[in-house]
């Protein structure tokens, strides 16, 4: 996959089957659309085109909104590539792309630029200044400038029933079956392994401290996870604290994997975690024993969850 910091930085050397949107999360709602331009590329003897946005338009139309998002550009654009994308535009939103009408989007980017064969795009797509546009000016503009409009219907999408907000509403509740149904895959966290106050490995259950670059990055609901990781080519179990570490009078919410049958070094390396369950909400323990006696139950519960995995 060709990836591209701009739209001006595009230069189109086939036509192209281009679709436009967020895909926050790449989950399988999206991938309904995603396949339906590469087949369609390949039928036409064109190139997949897909044209996102950083930082998320809503962020910065909507004066002091921090929306969270599913997954970090590095984590999106990995997700595109994987299903087979031909190019990935990311192109930075900023106001002034904002008050680009409809019809110049239309004739100095897609016609122009992205020399656009076809656009797939959701039954509710809205463009240009203020959204004033919609699927029926599209079409118009189709016939105008020589493009075919294909779109995804709503009966199509509510087959599917899947929406980035729900998948962000199943993680602030802590329901990550649900999320890995909506998504098709496992949520993962990835951050560098840093180093913190050491207090698991005082009482047999050493972490990993896990510091998360990007502050857009949607963290779920606080409490004990199950979880998984594949370090140096092995993939190895654990078990994740997120939390306040009440016990230990913590303030600050942090991001702690105890691995299973594992003894190496991770400080300062990137590593991703995916998350297979929740199994409980973080407590505030009378003693430093009766935490260690219900990490030890957490880790018997992990394991045999583990277990049946296979």
């Amino acid at each position: 996959m060709k990836i591209f910091q701009s739209i001006k930085s595009f230069k189109a050397v086939k036509p192209t089957i281009v679709t436009i949107g967020t895909f926050d999360g790449v989950h399988l709602g999206h991938k309904k659309i995603l396949d339906q331009i590469i087949s369609s590329a390949q039928n036409l003897n064109c190139e997949s085109l897909v044209l996102t946005f950083f930082p998320h338009p809503r962020i910065v139309l909507q004066e002091g909104s921090e929306m969270k998002q599913l997954n970090t550009l590095e984590e999106k654009t990995k997700l595109l590539a994987d299903l087979g994308i031909d190019n990935l535009i990311i192109h930075p939103f900023d106001k002034e792309f904002s008050r680009l009408t409809a019809e110049e989007f239309v004739k100095e980017v897609l016609v122009d630029i992205f020399k656009v064969k076809k656009i797939i795009i959701g039954h509710d797509h809205r463009f240009g200044r203020n959204r004033t546009a919609d699927i029926d000016d599209l079409i118009n503009f189709g016939e105008t400038y020589g493009f075919e409009v294909e779109q995804i219907s709503a009966q199509e999408i509510n087959e599917v029933s899947i929406s980035s907000t729900k998948i962000r509403n199943a993680l602030l509740e802590g329901d990550i079956e649900l999320v890995t149904a909506y998504l098709g895959y496992n949520y993962t966290l990835t951050g560098v392994v840093s180093e913190g106050k050491q207090l698991g490995r005082t009482i047999g259950f050493p972490t990993a401290n896990i510091k998360i670059a990007e502050s857009y990055k949607l963290i779920p609901q606080n409490g004990v996870y199950i979880a998984k990781s594949s370090i140096n080519g092995k993939v190895v179990y654990g078990m994740m604290n997120i939390g306040t570490r009440p016990t230990v009078d913590g303030t600050t919410q942090t991001i702690e994997i105890n691995f299973f049958d594992f003894n190496q070094d991770l400080y300062h390396q990137k590593i991703t975690v995916s998350l297979l369950k929740r199994i409980r909400s973080e407590q505030k323990f009378d003693s430093i024993d009766a935490l260690k006696n219900q990490l030890s139950l957490d880790k018997i519960t992990s394991q045999d969850y583990i277990r049946h995995l296979a």
